[in-house]
C-alpha cells in the first residue's frame, strides 16, 4: 500500500509531504483546489509521461517520491522479471529536470517508464470518472468474470498458446510468400540452370581451350617455329648438338689428363642429355602437329559458349559461372524445402489450434460456472444504492475466432425497474447508475484480487442522501482488505474515512499555492459541516456532521 508521498515543485505545489494509513482515506476540497494534482503526481509515479509545463519553478527540478509497503503482496517474481531490486518498502521516484528530461528510479536504481507502468498496474488502481465507460468494454467485462472465476493461470496459458499460434501463422504467411515468389522464378531459374549444366563447365577449362585455339589457329606458323628449332639443335653438320658433341669429346680427353676437368666434363654431359631430350620432344610435336579445321571449330564454339555465358551473368571466369550454377541449383531445389517447411508449420499450427480450443473451452466452462453468481452479487450490491429492482444477466456465446482472452463474446444485460425489459448495459443504464454499478464491480474485484490500493475520483458523482451513505459504506468495507482513497464532495462519503485530508488553494506573495493537510477530529467536523451547509456553517450542520462521524 501507499504509505508516504512527497511532491516538490509540481504544478501548484511547492513542497508537500503526506503519510497515509491503510483502510479508507478521504480527500476533499473545493473544485479547482488541486485534488487532481495529487492524481497527476501519482500518475507520474505509475509511469505516465512527464510534461515540462508541470514544473512550478522552471529553474528547479520536480521530484515526486512514493513509498509502498508491499511485503504482503508476493511481488518478488515481478521485480525479478523487470530486473529491479525488491524491497519490502519500495520507493519509486520521478524527477523532471528543467531541461525537460525525465528520470525514473525504483529503490534508487534507474529504470524505464515501461517498467514503472507494469509495476504501477499491480500497485494502484486509479479510477477516474471517465473510466466508468469501461463497463461497456467486452474486454473489461470478461476481465471481471475471469477475476471472479480465478482464471488468471488458465488465461495466461491461453495467451501464451495464442502467441505461439500467431507466430506460426506469421511464419506460414512468410513461407507462402516465398513459395509464391520462388514459383514465379522457378521456370527462369530452371532454364538458366539447364543452360549452365549443358555447357558442362570445368574449372580451369577456359585457359586450356584458349591455348588449344591459339595453336590450332596458327598451326603453320607453329610448325615452322618447331622445325627451325629442331634443325638448329639437330643438323648433322652445324647443329648445336653436333657442336656440343665435339666439345664433349675434347673435355673427356682433358679429364683423362687431369681430374681437374672432370667437373666440366660432367656438367656438359648433363646439358648434352637435356638438349637431346628437347630435340626429341620437338620432333614429337612436329609429328603430332596437324591441320584440323574441325577441331578448331569445336574449340571455338566451346569458347564462344563460355564467353556468352560470362557476358549473360556479368562475370569473367568459369569459376564464377560454377558458383552461379550452384546457387541456381539451390534455388530450384529450394522450392521443395519450402514445401517441407510449410508442412511442418501447418502441423504446428494445427497442434496449437487444438490446444487453444481446449484452453478456450476450459475458460468458457469456468466463466459459465460463475456468471449467474456474479450477476446476483452485483444486483445485491446495487440494491441499497437506489436500485432495489436492478437485475443483471451476463450472457456468454462461444465464437469461432480466437480472441485475446478466449473465444467468448459477452453481453451484459441490465434492467433497473420491475417490468422493464432487459437490454444492453450501455443502453439501459444512466450515468449515475453506471457510477454505482462500477463501485459494486470494483468492490467485487477488490475482494477477489490482491491489489494493494485503489483510488476513487468522485465515483459518487450524481448521487446524494442515503445512496451516498451506502456508497461510502461500501468503500469503507473495501478498506478492510485494501487501502482505499476516495476523492469526494459528499459529506456522507467523507464521514466514512479513517483519515481525512483536505486540499486547499490560496495566494501567497502573488503566487497561488495548493497544499494538502490531514484534518484533526475537530477540523473534520468543520469540513463536513461546511460540505453540508456551505460557507456559513450552522449549528444544525455541526450537529449533523458529528452524527455522521459517529
Amino acid at each position: 500500500m501507499l504509505t508516504h508521498l512527497s511532491i516538490k515543485n509540481y504544478a501548484l505545489i511547492t513542497h508537500t509531504v503526506i503519510d497515509f494509513t491503510d483502510n479508507l482515506s478521504i480527500i476533499t476540497g473545493e473544485t479547482g483546489a488541486g485534488k487532481s494534482i495529487l492524481l497527476d503526481a501519482l500518475g507520474l509515479i505509475l509511469g505516465k509521461r512527464a510534461d515540462l509545463n508541470a514544473l512550478r519553478n522552471k529553474e528547479e527540478k520536480c521530484v515526486i517520491e512514493a513509498y509502498f509497503s508491499i511485503e504482503s503482496y508476493q511481488m518478488q517474481s515481478l521485480f525479478n522479471e523487470l530486473d529491479l531490486d525488491y524491497e519490502a518498502e519500495t520507493i519509486i521516484r520521478r524527477e523532471i529536470l528543467p531541461s525537460g528530461k525525465s528520470r525514473a528510479f525504483v529503490n534508487d536504481v534507474p529504470t524505464t517508464l515501461q517498467n514503472l507502468q507494469q509495476l504501477g498496474s499491480v500497485l494502484i488502481d486509479i479510477h477516474t470518472q471517465h473510466q466508468t465507460q469501461d463497463l461497456f468494454s467486452e474486454k473489461y467485462q470478461l476481465n471481471l468474470i475471469d477475476v471472479y472465476a480465478d482464471n488468471g493461470n488458465l488465461l495466461k496459458d491461453y495467451q501464451q498458446q495464442l502467441h505461439s499460434f500467431k507466430k506460426y501463422q506469421q511464419q506460414l504467411n512468410l513461407l507462402k510468400e516465398q513459395q509464391s515468389q520462388a514459383a514465379k522464378e522457378q521456370d527462369y531459374n530452371t532454364f538458366l540452370l539447364d543452360e549452365l549444366t549443358q555447357a558442362n563447365l570445368k574449372s580451369g577449362e577456359q585457359e586450356e581451350l584458349e591455348g588449344q585455339f591459339e595453336v590450332l589457329a596458327n598451326v603453320e606458323k607453329v610448325g615452322g617455329f618447331l622445325e627451325e628449332s629442331y634443325a638448329i639443335l639437330s643438323n648433322e653438320e652445324f647443329g648445336v648438338n653436333k657442336q656440343l658433341y665435339e666439345v664433349k669429346a675434347q673435355l673427356q680427353k682433358l679429364a683423362q689428363v687431369s681430374s681437374k676437368y672432370e667437373g666440366l666434363s660432367q656438367r656438359l654431359e648433363s646439358s648434352f642429355i637435356e638438349l637431346e631430350d628437347v630435340a626429341d620432344e620437338l620432333q614429337t610435336e612436329i609429328q603430332q602437329l596437324v591441320v584440323d579445321p574441325q577441331q578448331l571449330e569445336l574449340v571455338n564454339q566451346k569458347l564462344q559458349s563460355i564467353y556468352q555465358l560470362q557476358k549473360k551473368h556479368n562475370v569473367s571466369t568459369i569459376e564464377e559461372l560454377l558458383l552461379i550454377q550452384n546457387e541456381l541449383s539451390q534455388k530450384v531445389a529450394g522450392l521443395e524445402f519450402i514445401d517441407e517447411e510449410i508442412q511442418t508449420i501447418e502441423h504446428l499450427i494445427k497442434k496449437a489450434e487444438e490446444n487453444l480450443n481446449e484452453q478456450a473451452a476450459k475458460l468458457h466452462a469456468k466463466r459459465l460456472n460463475v456468471v449467474q453468481k456474479l450477476s446476483d452479487e452485483i444486483s445485491k450490491l446495487v440494491k441499497p444504492l437506489g436500485m432495489p429492482n436492478a437485475q443483471f444477466d451476463i450472457q456468454l456465446q462461444l465464437k469461432d475466432a480466437f480472441l485475446s482472452n478466449g473465444k467468448d463474446e459477452v453481453s451484459w444485460l441490465f434492467s433497473v425497474n420491475k417490468g422493464m425489459q432487459s437490454g444492453l448495459l450501455k443502453k439501459n443504464a444512466s450515468g449515475g447508475e453506471l457510477s454505482r454499478i462500477m463501485l459494486a464491480v470494483k468492490s467485487i474485484l477488490a475482494a477477489k484480487s490482491n491489489l494493494p490500493t485503489i483510488i476513487f475520483d468522485e465515483i459518487d458523482t450524481g448521487v446524494s442522501g442515503d445512496v451516498a451513505d451506502k456508497m461510502g459504506s461500501i468503500m469503507k468495507e473495501m478498506g478492510n482488505y485494501m487501502q482505499v482513497f476516495a476523492i469526494t464532495h459528499l459529506p456522507q462519503v467523507a464521514s466514512k474515512g479513517n483519515q481525512h485530508f483536505k486540499v486547499t488553494k490560496y495566494d501567497n506573495d502573488q503566487i497561488t499555492v495548493s497544499e494538502i493537510k490531514l484534518l484533526s477530529t475537530e477540523e473534520r467536523i468543520q469540513e463536513i459541516a461546511q460540505m453540508l451547509s456551505g460557507n456559513i456553517i450552522t449549528d444544525a450542520a455541526l450537529q449533523h456532521a458529528k452524527q455522521l462521524l459517529n
